[in-house]
């Protein structure tokens, strides 16, 4: 893919009264982190990128707002949320545990629910992916760190 074909700058619209707890937090500046360093996004129509990529909730709907990297607006459009409440909420749960079981667990008990974890993400990224083809085409990698931003979107709304 051409490499003006990605994201070069990212925003989360989030309730400022939303705290992550550190983990998370650190989840999500690692995702923003990796997806500006290395993405492939591809939005469907005649859009020249690189792009500035600002994603909120809004009504259970998850929002891109895809902009110029000047900002200038170029295309926004909704998924629902409904379809990913359940992933999301796993993944959520399993992540309480690991965070936990990191703390005094044994390590194949850590692997384990690592193993779980990273199940649910690939789940939850591959879902995102499938719903987001008739808007965008985005690779393997930039749909899982995408999949991590969601979840600390929705992190208060489950």
């Amino acid at each position: 893919m051409p490499r003006d074909q990605r994201i070069a700058d990212i925003v989360l619209e989030q309730d400022v009264a939303i705290r992550l707890s550190p983990e998370l937090a650190h989840e999500r500046e690692v995702a923003i982190y990796d997806l500006i360093q290395d993405n492939s996004f591809k939005p469907i129509g005649k859009f020249k990128g690189p792009y500035k990529l600002v994603l909120s909730l809004e009504d259970n709907r998850l929002r891109f707002d895809l902009r110029s990297r000047r900002d200038k607006p170029l295309v926004n459009f909704t998924l629902p949320m409904t379809p990913f409440r359940r992933v999301v909420r796993d993944y959520f749960t399993v992540c309480e545990s690991y965070f936990e079981a990191i703390k005094s667990a044994s390590p194949s008990k850590i692997e384990a629910i690592d193993m779980g974890r990273r199940g649910l993400h690939n789940e939850g990224s591959e879902m995102l992916r499938e719903r987001l083809a008739k808007h965008v085409e985005i690779d393997r990698d930039t749909a899982r760190r995408l999949f991590t931003l969601l979840c600390a979107l929705h992190i208060r709304r489950m």
